[in-house]
C-alpha cells in the first residue's frame, strides 16, 4: 500500500514538472514570436529579438505617403496578419512558413503587400540566417525611406514603404555581412509580394 502511494505522489511530481517546462517553453515562443529584428552577429547561431508595438506613422514632412486609406479601408485589403505588421509596426514570427517560400523563390520583383509600389529584388537578396527576407539595398529607392524607432528604449532605424507609410521592417549596417552595401535590411515577409521574372508589377491603386 505504502509503495502505492509513493508511485502515486511520484507520478504527480513527474507530471508537475512536465506542466512547468511545457508552461516555459510557451512562454519563450511567445517572446520569439513578439520578436522584431535587432542587430545581430553573422557568426551567431542566434539573435536576441524584440518587438515594437508603435503604430506605423505618417511618413516625416516632405513624405507623406501617397496611398491614403481610412483603418478599416485597410482592414479589408489585408489580412489579419498583414495589417497588424503594416499598419501596426507588428513582426511576424521568424523562420516561419513565409520565410522559408521566400528561400524558394527565384528571380523577381517584391513589391509592397499594402499597395504594390515596387521596393526590393531578388538581386539584392541574400540568406542572413535572421529568420526574415534580408536584402542588402531597396531595388527601388525613392519608394523606401527610414526613420528613427525609439519605442524599445534603444533607437533603431525603421523601413517604410514611402508610398502607403507601411511599416517593413528594420534596417542595420556594419554587422560584417559580405555584401556591397554592409547593409540588411531586415523586412517582414508578409509585408511584400513576389512578382516572378517576366510578370507585370501591377500597382493597387
Amino acid at each position: 500500500m505504502r509503495a502505492t502511494v509513493l508511485r502515486v505522489r511520484g507520478n504527480r511530481l513527474a507530471f508537475g514538472a512536465m506542466i512547468r517546462v511545457f508552461c516555459f517553453l510557451v512562454v519563450l515562443a511567445g517572446v520569439v514570436a513578439v520578436a522584431g529584428c535587432q542587430p545581430q552577429n553573422k557568426s551567431a547561431s542566434t539573435i536576441s529579438t524584440m518587438k515594437s508595438n508603435e503604430p506605423s506613422p505618417a511618413a516625416a514632412a516632405g513624405n507623406a505617403p501617397k496611398v491614403v486609406k481610412s483603418d478599416e479601408e485597410w482592414r479589408k485589403t489585408l489580412t489579419p496578419e498583414q495589417y497588424q505588421v503594416l499598419r501596426q509596426a507588428g513582426t511576424e514570427r521568424p523562420f516561419g512558413a513565409v520565410y522559408e517560400e521566400f528561400k524558394k523563390q527565384g528571380a523577381g520583383t517584391y513589391v509592397c503587400g499594402g499597395c504594390g509600389a515596387e521596393l526590393f529584388s531578388s538581386k539584392e537578396k541574400f540568406d542572413s540566417h535572421c529568420g526574415w527576407p534580408s536584402f542588402y539595398d531597396p531595388a527601388n529607392a525613392k519608394n523606401v525611406i527610414t526613420r528613427d524607432d525609439s519605442s524599445l528604449g534603444t533607437t533603431r532605424t525603421e523601413v517604410i514603404c514611402a508610398q502607403c507609410g507601411g511599416h517593413l521592417g528594420h534596417v542595420f549596417k556594419g554587422e560584417g555581412f559580405p555584401t556591397p552595401t554592409d547593409k540588411r535590411y531586415c523586412i517582414n515577409g508578409v509585408s511584400l509580394k513576389f512578382v516572378p521574372a517576366g510578370e507585370t508589377k501591377a500597382v493597387k491603386p
